[in-house]
């Protein structure tokens, strides 16, 4: 018969102390799991969103801003030397170092046509590149597939009363409407869009735009650096990164992680002084025990392993029971997190290294919280003990 022998015994006698300690490690590990799983899940989901957030960086032709004032009199500003962009010169962002991360880089072209009787603003786009950059666009009908094609938002086609196969003449150009935008609460419920290459024949721009959107948002990308490349790359242009609910949204995330990081910690401790206070009752019932495992020839380091033992072997099992809790629970609460109702882009991911930490924090709490008891165990002096015989 040996110590783990011993100790397994004991845990056997002893079954309601034993479940006791195992739920009271199991819920503190559980609640750091749950945290940390639920966490990295988020994080991967609001990754995902952002990859496919649509445009992070907006190109638009330089402007020398002119200002004024008299008298100390301010009388404003306005913007001279305002040209369009060479749609050609846009190839160059595939030659910048982090071109890789660029997803879609995609042109526009605006200006305001004569459509049913009113004056509309009309935009001409790539719509393959339009539509993988504004993915929360819907719409009633379908997208844009050839130059005589036209998709309305939903503002203009209330206003002009137009229906899904109407004709419209633009600029002495036959136009049908395939495509109606479900309502934005954006700019683009004003628009006709066309495609870009009916746009610049209708107003008179072949080969230029007037801005174009660029979608370079990744989990890794640095968005500052992309930003410097195409300006160097497109010096003419004025480069803008749209960082802010990215940041926002991020932020959240840490600041959410943190918190409830603090809660599981607090969690944790309450689980250690749960072990504590478990093992100084159970060697002052083992007061006998222990006195005849002295006299028996045991010495402290025995004693003391011996408490180690039946912790280590409890905390163990709790680590394991609280890793699967935690992912359990993870899988339960993440659809109410998630904007998407569910788990994300990457669904719950069941990671080898959380458990080997679930694990390794059931251990170290465990063995901590009952490292006193176990010395106090070991110093207990046999001819005391072997008193209460």
């Amino acid at each position: 018969m040996n110590l783990r022998t011993i100790a397994l015994n004991n845990l056997r006698r002893r079954k309601a102390r034993m479940l006791f300690l195992v739920a009271g490690l199991l819920i503190g590990v559980a609640t750091v799991v749950t945290i940390v799983s639920l966490g990295k899940a988020l994080t991967m989901e609001a990754q995902h969103r952002m990859e496919n957030f649509g445009a992070n960086i907006v190109l638009t032709p330089k402007s020398d801003e002119l200002s004024l004032s008299y008298g100390g009199i301010d009388l404003g500003g306005f913007s001279i030397a305002v040209s369009e962009i060479r749609q050609a010169d846009l190839e160059k962002i595939k030659t910048i170092p982090n071109a890789r991360n660029v997803a879609a880089v995609a042109p526009k072209l605006l200006g305001a046509v004569e459509a049913g009787g009113a004056r509309v603003l009309l935009m001409g786009v790539d719509a393959t590149k339009e539509f993988q950059v504004k993915r929360w666009w819907t719409l009633e009908g379908r997208p844009l597939a050839s130059d005589g094609e036209l998709v309305a938002g939903h503002q203009v086609a209330k206003t002009l009363g137009l229906a899904l196969g109407q004709e419209l003449q633009l600029g002495g150009r036959s136009f049908t409407l395939v495509g109606i935008l479900h309502e934005t609460g954006s700019q683009d419920d004003d628009l006709l869009i066309s495609t870009l290459v009916a746009a610049q024949s209708l107003l008179g721009k072949p080969g230029l735009v007037t801005m174009a959107e660029v979608a370079a948002l990744c989990a890794d990308c640095p968005l500052e650096d992309i930003v410097t490349q195409i300006s160097q790359a497109l010096p003419h242009i004025k480069v803008t990164a749209l960082q802010q609910v990215v940041k926002t949204r991020m932020h959240a995330l840490d600041q959410f992680q943190a918190f409830s990081l603090g809660i599981a910690s607090v969690v944790v401790v309450i689980g250690a002084l749960v072990v504590f206070v478990t093992m100084m009752g159970s060697v002052k019932e083992r007061t006998r025990e222990i006195g005849i495992f002295r006299a028996l020839g045991f010495r402290r380091s025995h004693v003391m392993n011996l408490i180690l033992t039946e912790v280590l072997i409890v905390s163990a099992l709790a680590g394991a029971l609280g890793y699967l809790a935690g992912m359990s629970a993870t899988a339960l609460v993440m659809p109410l997190f998630s904007e998407g109702h569910g788990t994300g882009h990457g669904g719950l991911a069941w990671d080898p290294a959380l458990g080997l930490f679930a694990l390794l924090l059931a251990l170290v709490t465990g063995a901590l919280a009952s490292f006193y008891p176990a010395l106090a165990a070991s110093r207990m002096d046999p001819t005391e003990a072997l008193r209460t015989l």
